[in-house]
C-alpha cells in the first residue's frame, strides 16, 4: 500500500483500505527505519481499517499492540547490524551474552548510524492487515530470523503473561530489565484479554527468512449477522429488478431442453431483433477470435455451442436489464465488467484449453462478477430512497444500509440476485466466491480462481492493487511465479482488450 517516504508526511488512502476489505486482499506497509511519521501512518491505517469493519472498540488496545510489535521488529533488525559490526555470532550463547551487555547503550548513542545501515542492508519492518472469513489478521514481519534463544524468550514471556491479571500487577512484579524482560509483550497480552482474546490469538513463527508476529481477531459476529440478514432483505426488497422478458425465458427453456434442436434455438433467438444484434456483435468481437465473421444466429449456435449461446443470452440480457433499471449507468463499472469478462475468457483459453465448460462459462462469470455493485450503481435515486425507507421500516440500520450500498457484501448480494434470476449454479457460485476462490466448492474453484485473477489484473493495471496482494495459491495454480511474468500477461491482455 505504501512504502517509507523520506521526510514526507504520508497521506491516508481510504479508497485502497475499503477495496482491500471488500476484496479480502492484504494491505502492506513497509519501512526500513520506522520514523515517527511512519509509525503515525501505521496507526492511522489500522484505525481506518477497524473503523471500516465496525470494530472501532478494538482501536486503543490494538494501537498499543501494533507499536509494541513494530518496535520489537525494528530492535531485532538493529541487533543484527550491531552484532555483525562487533564480529559477534548472534547464534552463539557466549557471544549473545557479551553483545547484549552493551547493545542498548551503544545503539541508542549512535541510532542514526544503525538505522541507516538497516536501510542499506535491506532490513525491513512490514505491517500487513487483512480481513477474510470473518477474521482480522494483523501481522508484523521483519527479515531477521529469530535465534532459538530469542524464540524461547518470547514464548517464556507469553507464559509469564498468564500470571498477571492487570497491567499494574505486571509492572510491579517485573523487575528484570534485560531486553525489557518482556513487559511490553505481557502488557500486550493483557490488552488483548480486554477485548476478549487470549494468548492463542497471538502467534510467533519464522517462514521464508522472516520473523512473523501475528494477531488473529474474530470480527464482531453480530455485525456480520446483520450484514448477511440485510443482504437477504435487500433481495426481497428489490422487486424493481425485473425478471427477463418472456422471449428470453423461452430461449432459456429451449436451451435447457435436451430434446430441442439447434434450429429451434436459432429461430427463437432470431425472433428478438435486439437480442440477435447484440449476440452477433458479441460473437464477432475480438474476444472470441472467430476465424471468419459469423453472419447468422444458426451459424453462431454451431460455432459457440449450446452452453456458450446460453451464457451469451444471459450475459446480454443481464447487462441490458441492469442498464435499464433507471438513471445513468456507471460507465466505469460496466467497462470494468466487460474488461474482466474479456480477460476471464482469454485466460481460460490459455490456462484451461482442454476444459470446455470453463471456457464457455468464463465470459459470463467475468461479466457478472460484480453484479451486486452494478445493481446499485445503475439504480435511479428514487429506487435507492425507496429501499432506504423500507430498510428503516425493517430496522436495518443506516450504517448497515450504507455499507451494503458502498459494496460491502456485494459478492453475496450479487449471488442472491443471480439465484433470483434462476442462473446456473456455477455462475452463482463464482459470483459469490470471486474474491475468495479458496472458499468455493471444488466444482467452481478453478473458475472462481480464474475470475479472481482477471479481476485483480484489471485493478493491477489501474494501480489499485500491487503484486503482493495477489493470492499466492491462485498464482501457483496458473504457474505465475514472478511479477515480471504477471506483468507480461497483464500487458498482453490490456493490448488485446484495446483492440476489441
Amino acid at each position: 500500500m505504501q512504502h517509507e517516504q523520506k521526510s514526507q508526511k504520508v497521506s491516508l488512502d481510504n479508497s485502497k483500505i475499503k477495496m482491500a476489505i471488500r476484496a479480502g486482499i492484504p494491505l502492506s506497509i513497509t519501512t526500513y527505519t520506522l520514523p515517527r511519521e511512519m509509525s503515525e501512518y501505521m496507526e492511522q491505517v489500522l484505525a481506518a481499517f477497524l473503523n471500516e469493519l465496525g470494530q472501532e472498540h478494538m482501536g486503543t488496545y490494538l494501537k498499543y499492540c501494533l507499536n509494541e510489535l513494530v518496535t520489537n521488529a525494528k530492535k531485532a533488525n538493529t541487533k543484527r547490524i550491531y552484532f555483525k559490526e562487533k564480529n559477534l555470532d548472534l547464534f552463539d550463547d557466549s557471544d549473545y551474552e557479551t553483545g547484549m551487555k552493551t547493545f542498548k547503550d551503544e545503539t541508542l548513542a549512535n541510532i542514526r548510524h544503525y538505522l541507516a545501515m538497516q536501510k542499506l542492508t535491506g532490513l525491513y519492518v512490514k505491517l500487513i492487515l487483512q480481513t477474510r472469513n470473518n477474521r482480522i489478521k494483523i501481522e508484523v514481519r521483519n527479515n531477521s530470523v529469530l535465534t532459538f534463544r530469542e524464540y524461547k524468550r518470547m514464548h517464556d514471556k507469553l507464559s509469564r503473561a498468564q500470571q498477571y491479571t492487570s497491567v499494574d500487577q505486571a509492572m510491579t512484579q517485573v523487575v528484570d530489565l534485560s531486553e525489557g524482560a518482556g513487559l511490553g509483550i505481557i502488557i500486550m497480552i493483557l490488552m488483548l484479554e480486554k477485548i476478549g482474546l487470549t494468548e492463542e490469538n497471538f502467534q510467533i513463527l519464522c517462514e521464508n527468512g522472516e520473523t512473523i508476529t501475528r494477531i488473529i481477531l474474530p470480527i464482531n459476529e453480530k455485525t456480520q449477522r446483520k450484514l448477511n440478514s440485510a443482504s437477504h432483505e435487500f433481495i426481497k426488497i428489490i422487486d424493481e429488478i425485473p425478471q427477463f422478458p418472456e422471449s428470453i425465458m423461452r430461449v432459456t427453456r429451449l436451451i435447457n431442453d435436451s430434446n430441442t434442436k439447434m434450429s429451434e434455438i436459432a429461430m427463437a433467438i432470431s425472433s428478438d431483433v435486439s437480442l440477435t444484434t447484440d449476440l452477433l456483435r458479441l460473437v464477432n468481437s475480438v474476444t472470441f477470435a472467430l476465424a471468419s465473421p459469423c453472419r447468422s444466429i444458426a451459424d453462431a449456435v454451431k460455432l459457440v455451442g449450446i452452453r456458450g449461446i446460453k451464457n451469451m443470452v444471459l450475459s446480454v440480457s443481464s447487462v441490458n436489464h441492469l442498464q435499464g433499471l433507471g438513471g445513468d449507468s456507471q460507465k466505469a463499472l460496466f467497462m470494468h465488467a466487460y474488461r474482466v469478462a474479456f480477460y476471464s475468457y482469454n485466460l481460460a483459453r490459455n490456462f484451461c484449453a482442454s476444459e470446455r465448460d470453463i471456457i464457455d462459462d468464463s465470459y459470463i462469470c467475468g461479466l457478472l462478477h460484480d453484479m451486486g455493485k452494478l445493481v446499485f450503481a445503475t439504480a435511479h435515486p428514487g429506487f435507492i430512497d425507496n429501499i432506504r425507507d423500507i430498510c428503516r421500516q425493517r430496522n436495518i440500520s443506516q450504517d448497515i444500509f450504507e455499507k451494503l450500498l458502498a459494496g460491502v457484501n456485494h459478492s453475496e448480494i450479487g449471488a442472491l440476485i443471480a439465484e433470483k434470476w434462476n442462473f446456473p449454479d456455477i455462475i452463482i457460485s463464482v459470483i459469490r466466491h470471486h474474491h475468495e476462490p479458496d472458499m468455493a466448492p471444488p466444482s467452481s474453484k478453478k473458475l472462481s480462481s480464474l475470475v479472481y485473477l482477471a479481476d485483480m489484473l484489471a485493478h493491477y493495471q489501474t494501480n489499485e492493487v500491487d503484486y503482493y496482494q495477489f493470492d499466492l495459491d491462485v498464482l501457483k495454480l496458473f504457474e505465475i511465479g514472478s511479477e515480471n511474468q504477471l506483468r507480461k500477461i497483464s500487458d498482453k491482455l490490456a493490448a488485446a482488450f484495446k483492440e476489441d
